[in-house]
Formats: structure tokens, C-alpha cells, sequence
């Protein structure tokens, strides 16, 4: 068996890398983009800091996708891919990766000896599997995309073996009905438990509120699951799954004539679109409404604390203003410590031991929040003093030492989301998936620096209206 072997050099390997990205990390790798004959867009950062190589598969297939009467749809599928494997209905995909055919014969002992590339895996299997060649696969999906991840070692053998067995759970998912109903009761229970929580209460009342009818409000529940069956996930699968509407982001030891058999592989045993010319473009989804009106929501609950989110829908990432947002948002609730909310609700008045403000860009305008939490006999002064904070700060924006003190925190920190395979692969994936320059990491640092006050006042001003938001607060008695 590879698996003691394989985990203990991964493990080594991945002991190493902050030390080894720790200078490359100051120089941004060039990203390589091209398309493949079935319409699949790939972006490759080589790099040979590691001998690991990453790849994330997004596709249009995130809950915003989900049917209202089955939310939760995306989230479910993406999970069960990971349940199993039927029997492949076509020859092994493709030719090996590194140019050395997998290893396999009378030596071979483990799980993926060639044998079994065809064979149907149940979850039981297919963990096995993975353990034996030291990598990992997971499949996820969150509000826009539903997306497949590989980590594999780079070394010839064991990365064809990883891309083959990857290329199985991408495309020939078993989807077992069994394994759905157990899925789907452990759900349940989960959701009950969390319905039992503040947390819970607060977020599903401030998304309804603020996205109304919006896919981005929707929220999963008992009754949303009941509609879900393996029929329905294997159906929106077929329709979505497709290599001509794939962004593959590749980011390791690797060159791009790999990286190109890799992604062939990957998606070799998807169904090609049966368009003329490729696939035909999705069905729009609407954009975000914006409020009309304030909307104040005070849900009682036996708690110790009260939690509190203030908010809106924010903007799409795709919105010129994103440098100037998330810099004047580090300076009102996103720098920690360092925050205008934290300095007047937690320092000077102690009304909360953390406060924060964030936004959440997605396809659509994703939300912009601030949350804390606090005693419920306090939540109306601390929900007043960061109303105050938020308006104040539309109005006239930084000061300009705390946009000084934000640049340099930023910038200084920029090297740090760049230090590993994975976190440059989550770079690289956000470039594809949105559409960004190929150069984007290479001009990060002076486009944030170019950003004046005068460009976040103006910012925020045209995004968030401090006198039309959702206010939530769940604690206190009635």
C-alpha cells in the first residue's frame, strides 16, 4: 500500500511551504489562459516551489441556481458526488499525464491498481482510494459556483492515478438513493440543532429580509429537502456539469502541456454539449433588488447575548469600486482592533467584546453586514452608536491617517494571500472565475495604493444608504 508513505511525504513537503513561498510570494507568478477544443477555460500559475499540484474546476451551478421549492439543491449534489462512483460506461479516460503510464501490474496493491479505474466505488472505496495515493478531492458548492478541488503530489505515478480517479467522481457520480436518505435525515437533524441557535435565527432573518425573493436569500430547510431526490440531482448535474462551461484554475509543478492533459482528463468523462457550437448560454438570474425602505426586525430569544446584523445588498464583484471598498472597509469595521466600530462601540463603550463590517461580492450584489453581538439590554444603544459609526463614515470617509494605516496593513499583508499552493490557487480561481486581468496580482498593490479618500467616500456613498437598511436583532424577551 502507498498511503503511510504517501501521507508522510506530503506531509513533509507541506511542512516546507511557507519557507519555500516565502520569497516567490513576493513576486506574483504569471498566469497562462487558455481555452480547450470543448469550450473549457483553463488559467495555470506553474510554479516549482513544491512538488504539489492544484486544481479547482468552477462551474455556474451554485445555490442561486437552486429552484425555490428545492434551496439547498447545489449544496446536496455537490456533496453526494463524493458518495460513490458507478461502473464507467466508456474506456479509461485518456493517455497518462506525465507521459509514464500509472503504475500497476503484480506490484500494484493497492486500491487503483489499473483494474479498477472502471470499477463502480461505493464512499467506503473511493476513501480508500485517496488515502492510498496521499491526495484529496472535495466537491462544494456555495451561492454561485459549484466547484471540484484536486490536491495531489506532483510526482508522475501517483498524479495520473489522482487525475484519473478525479476524472471518475467528476463525471460518472453515483448519486446512491441510500445514501441520499441517510444524507438527508443527518441534514435535517443538523438543521433542527441550528434553529435552535441565535445565530442561525439572526442570519436567515437579516437574508430574507434584505434579498426578498432573490436566490441569495433562500434558505434550506426540512421542508426544501423533502423535495430533493437523486433523480432531481443527477438531472441539474447533466445540465450544468458540462466541460464547455468549466473554468479550470491549475497551480503547481507542472508545465502547460500537462496542465492541458490534466484538464482533458478531468473532464473527459463529462457528456459534451449537444449544441451546435458549443453550450447555450444559462437562463439570467435576476439581479438583487435594492431596499425601498428601512426594515427593522427585533426577534425575542432566551439568550445570553443578543446577536445583531445591520445591512444591506452591496455590490457585485465584477463593480469598479472594489479597491476603494474593501480599503474604506478595513477603516470602518474590517481592520479589527484597528476599526472606527471597534474604537466606539467596544472601546469607548463596551457594548460588544468584537464588532465588524464586511462585504460579500459574489455574481450579484452580495451583502454588506455588521454584526456583533451584545447584552440584549444593551442592543438598542449599541445598534444606535453603529448606525451612527456607518453614516457618519458614508458621509465623509477617512481620515487621512486611517487610510494610511489601512494601506499599510493591506499591502504589507498582500504577500501572506500568496505563500502557499492552495492560497495562490484561491487567487488564481478568483481571476477565472470573475474575469479579472491575467495581471490582476501583478497591479494589486498599486491600484490599492491609488485609491484616494475622496474614491472611497464616493464609494460608499454610491453603495450603501445607512437610512434604508435591514436591521436584525434576536435576543431579549418579547
Amino acid at each position: 500500500m502507498l498511503s503511510l508513505k504517501n501521507k508522510t511525504l506530503l506531509s513533509a513537503v507541506l511542512a516546507g511551504a511557507s519557507v519555500l513561498f516565502g520569497a516567490s510570494a513576493q513576486a506574483a507568478i504569471p498566469i497562462e489562459h487558455w481555452a480547450l477544443p470543448n469550450g473549457a477555460k483553463i488559467y495555470l500559475a506553474a510554479t516549482n516551489a513544491l512538488p504539489i499540484v492544484d486544481v479547482q474546476i468552477d462551474f455556474d451551478a451554485g445555490s442561486r441556481r437552486d429552484p425555490p421549492a428545492q434551496a439547498g439543491l447545489a449544496g446536496v449534489t455537490a456533496g453526494m458526488v463524493e458518495k460513490g462512483i458507478r461502473a464507467s460506461r466508456r474506456p479509461a479516460a485518456g493517455p497518462p499525464q506525465s507521459g509514464t503510464a500509472p503504475s500497476g501490474g503484480s506490484e500494484d496493491t493497492s486500491v487503483l491498481s489499473l483494474g479498477a479505474y472502471d470499477a463502480a466505488m461505493d464512499e467506503n472505496a473511493l476513501g480508500e482510494a485517496w488515502a492510498d495515493l496521499g491526495a484529496n478531492f472535495d466537491a462544494s458548492a456555495g451561492s454561485d459556483r459549484m466547484s471540484f478541488s484536486l490536491r495531489t503530489l506532483s510526482q508522475p505515478a501517483l498524479l495520473d492515478k489522482a487525475v484519473r480517479l478525479a476524472s471518475r467522481e467528476i463525471g460518472e457520480p453515483a448519486f446512491p438513493e441510500d445514501v441520499w436518505k441517510r444524507e438527508r435525515e443527518q441534514l435535517n437533524a443538523s438543521i433542527r440543532e441550528a434553529n435552535t441557535k441565535p445565530a442561525t435565527i439572526a442570519g436567515r432573518a437579516f437574508s430574507q429580509a434584505a434579498y426578498g425573493t432573490h436566490p441569495y436569500g433562500q434558505d434550506t430547510t426540512e421542508a426544501t429537502l423533502a423535495q430533493i431526490d437523486v433523480a432531481t440531482m443527477r438531472q441539474r448535474y447533466e445540465q450544468l456539469i458540462l466541460p464547455c462551461r468549466a473554468k479550470l484554475s491549475i497551480v503547481g509543478a507542472v508545465t502547460r502541456a500537462q496542465a492541458e492533459a490534466i484538464a482533458t482528463t478531468l473532464l473527459s468523462r463529462l457528456p459534451m454539449a449537444t449544441e451546435p457550437g458549443g453550450c447555450t448560454a444559462l437562463p439570467p438570474v435576476p439581479q438583487v433588488a435594492a431596499l425601498a425602505a428601512a426594515k427593522d426586525e427585533r426577534l425575542p430569544f432566551d439568550s445570553a447575548q443578543a446577536h445583531v446584523w445591520i445591512g444591506q445588498p452591496g455590490y457585485p464583484r465584477s463593480d469598479p469600486d472594489h479597491f476603494a471598498l474593501t480599503l474604506g472597509n478595513y477603516v470602518l469595521g474590517g481592520g479589527g482592533f484597528v476599526s472606527r466600530l471597534t474604537e466606539e462601540v467596544r472601546e469607548k463603550r463596551g457594548l460588544a467584546y468584537s464588532v465588524y463590517s464586511s462585504f460579500s461580492p459574489g455574481l450579484h450584489a452580495g451583502a454588506f453586514r455588521i454584526g456583533f453581538q451584545t447584552r440584549p439590554d444593551q442592543a438598542a444603544e449599541a445598534v444606535k452608536v453603529a448606525r451612527e459609526v456607518l453614516a457618519k463614515f458614508v458621509a465623509e470617509g477617512p481620515t487621512a491617517v486611517e487610510l494610511k494605516a489601512a494601506k499599510d496593513n493591506l499591502i504589507g499583508g498582500f504577500p501572506l494571500l500568496l505563500d502557499s499552493n492552495r492560497k495562490l490557487l484561491g487567487n488564481v480561481s478568483n481571476i477565472a472565475w470573475n474575469d479579472l486581468p491575467l495581471d490582476y496580482l501583478d497591479t494589486w498593490t498599486a491600484r490599492m495604493n491609488a485609491v484616494t479618500a475622496a474614491d472611497i467616500k464616493a464609494a460608499f456613498a454610491r453603495k450603501l444608504q445607512p437610512e434604508r437598511m435591514v436591521t436584525v436583532v434576536v435576543g431579549g424577551k418579547p
